[in-house]
């Protein structure tokens, strides 16, 4: 790196070195020479015009011997050649040569020019004396017309000796300041690149990390604030990666402390983070960067996973794997296009539901048997009109029917809460089944003066479902309804949504206060425990109920408040999965 910057600004000083001095000389030797062209011609010309008049009176009369001799006597003191030509073009005088001798210079450039009334001027070789001469040329005038022209002309030879020599002294000159500049281009590259070169091994040390690196540069100017604003982003680097060394630490710590399965996934399913639990529940050392389905083999997981992927938004699923619950909870990172799950291990949870579900099943087997006998015994005791005590009977055997629905309702709630638990999936004709309930409830209905009503909306279809269970449904539903209605009646409503039917069972009783309704569903609640046990309500008709709905896949709601009736609305799917 060194060596290749050092020799690309050496290198460009050179070249830049060699550019200049090769055409400085070339120009200015032009420039030279035509500087003295011009300076010479103009001498010349202020010679003609000075001698013009002396040789106007000679040329006028024609009396060429003696202008002859006089231009040869002045050629030889001024030191220049001098030649007179007539209008025609023939030569008459001339410093050098017999004007008799020469041939007619009519046709040459200066001399046509200075017959032109102009100043002529011409550099070529002369083939009289054979060497390349500067022309200059005048007209010879009298009262305004042109007698003749007088040509002065000099050899070049002067001036090229002097522009020889000069050269000489200029490449010599130019020789000395080229070595000058190149011992200057050599110190300032190596100024240059001596401490760009420090800055780039700073550089690359600080990018494997040796954050401790500074440059102390000698030079001034921008290399020096370079390396001072280097050694400054150095100093924050250090001190960054020192708060993101010790956040890691803490976030590792925090990752290590949870005791919850925690991992974190690319988009591609491939595993970027994973802490302690999780290596110990799957034997996951060495699982950086592998997918995640490398490592757990569970397809509830990997459904959960691409579910969350497809959606982009948060899951939480139960799943079990290698004989264990887990709740987990799969939270997306639309930032990162990353994927946070977390796995709560539930299996003592459902142990315990398990546990309460079989305590409810066994404690209901127990207490039917004892109970269908004391009911039995007081039914035949009834019956023997010598018995005098026949209200305590009666008392004993409303609180044994009490205690027999709860073991039954307690029984199907179990039931339905299975796991394993199988609906019998038929069509059932939903307006068949509210009929036939409605018959049942007619006469106790009656007995109160309470109306009921059945309204069917357009193209009902039937449905698949569980026919026993929705006939509970049915049943516990419009029980309620019509214990705790007083006046007025109980409308039931079955319409068709696209592929969903709804359910609709509204009283006029007396309402639930809104407070209550969040917990009408669960198990044993009751809205007013005084009116529930006068009433012979068990506190489980409405989670039966419940249960039955989402085992179909649908949805219950309730709406009401005191004084005004309360309205149920069950949204059941076509086809039950």
């Amino acid at each position: 790196m060194r060596n290749s910057l050092f020799i690309k600004v050496f290198g460009g000083y050179l070249v830049i070195i060699c550019i200049l001095f090769l055409l400085v000389p070339l120009i200015s030797f032009k420039l030279i020479r035509t500087y003295y062209v011009n300076a010479l011609t103009e001498n010349l010309k202020n010679v003609a015009i000075t001698t013009s008049p002396q040789i106007a009176p000679s040329l006028e009369s024609r009396r060429y011997k003696e202008l002859d001799a006089f231009l040869k006597d002045l050629g030889g003191r001024i030191n220049a050649r001098i030649t007179v030509i007539d209008q025609e073009g023939v030569v008459v005088a001339d410093t050098k040569k017999d004007p008799a001798a020469m041939e007619s210079h009519k046709t040459r450039s200066e001399v046509v020019d200075a017959l032109s009334g102009g100043v002529g001027k011409s550099t070529r070789f002369s083939v009289t004396l054979e060497e390349k001469m500067l022309y200059v040329a005048l007209p010879i005038e009298k009262d305004g017309n042109a007698l003749g022209v007088v040509r002065m002309s000099i050899p070049l030879k002067q001036i090229d000796n002097l522009l020889n020599h000069l050269q000489l002294r200029i490449a010599l000159g130019i020789v000395l300041i080229t070595l000058l500049s190149i011992g200057i281009a050599f110190l300032l590259s190596r100024g240059v690149s001596k401490p760009v070169s420090a800055l780039v091994r700073a550089a690359k040390k600080l990018a494997k990390g040796e954050f401790h690196t500074r440059v102390y540069l000698r030079t001034g100017g921008e290399l020096k604030e370079l390396a001072t604003s280097f050694n400054e982003m150095a100093d924050r680097m250090e001190g960054l990666f020192g708060s993101l060394s010790r956040k890691n630490e803490e976030l590792d710590t925090v990752i290590s402390s949870i005791q919850e399965i925690l991992l974190v996934l690319d988009k591609d399913g491939r595993i970027k983070l994973t802490n302690e639990s999780f290596r110990k529940a799957f034997d996951g050392n060495g699982t950086q960067d592998k997918f995640y389905w490398e490592v757990m083999r569970c397809p509830a997981f990997s459904e959960l996973i691409k579910k969350v992927m497809e959606e982009r938004r948060n899951h939480i699923r139960e799943i079990e794997f290698r004989d264990a619950h887990y709740l987990c909870s799969v939270t997306f990172v639309s930032s990162k296009e990353e994927m946070v799950a977390v796995l709560y291990d539930i299996t003592d949870i459902k142990n315990l539901e398990r546990m309460k579900k079989s305590f409810v099943a066994n404690i209901s087997h127990e207490l039917r048997t004892p109970l269908t006998a004391i009911k039995g015994f007081v039914e035949t005791i009834e019956e023997e009109e010598e018995i005098k005590n026949t209200q305590y009977l009666e008392i004993i055997k409303r609180h044994t029917d009490r205690l027999m629905s709860i073991v039954s309702d307690l029984l199907l709630l179990s039931e339905l809460e299975q796991p394993g638990n199988a609906l019998e999936i038929g069509e059932v004709n939903l307006v068949n089944l509210a009929e036939n309930i409605l018959k049942v409830f007619e006469q106790g209905a009656k007995a109160k003066g309470l109306t009921l009503k059945l309204t069917v909306g357009q193209d009902l279809q039937p449905i698949q479902a569980d026919p026993f269970k929705l006939e509970q449904m049915f049943i516990n539903l419009l029980d309620n309804a019509i214990k705790y209605t007083e006046k007025g009646g109980v409308a039931i409503s079955l319409t068709q949504a696209d592929e969903k039917s709804i359910v609709e069972i509204q009283d006029s009783g007396i309402g639930i206060p809104g407070t209550h309704l969040p917990r009408i569903f669960e198990r044993f609640y009751v809205v007013d425990k005084s009116r529930s046990k006068k009433l012979g309500g068990t506190g489980l008709g409405l989670s039966i109920v419940k249960h039955i709905v989402l085992l179909h896949g649908g949805t219950i709601d309730a709406e009401s408040s005191l004084g005004t009736g309360t309205k149920f609305t069950i949204v059941l799917p076509r086809h039950t999965m």
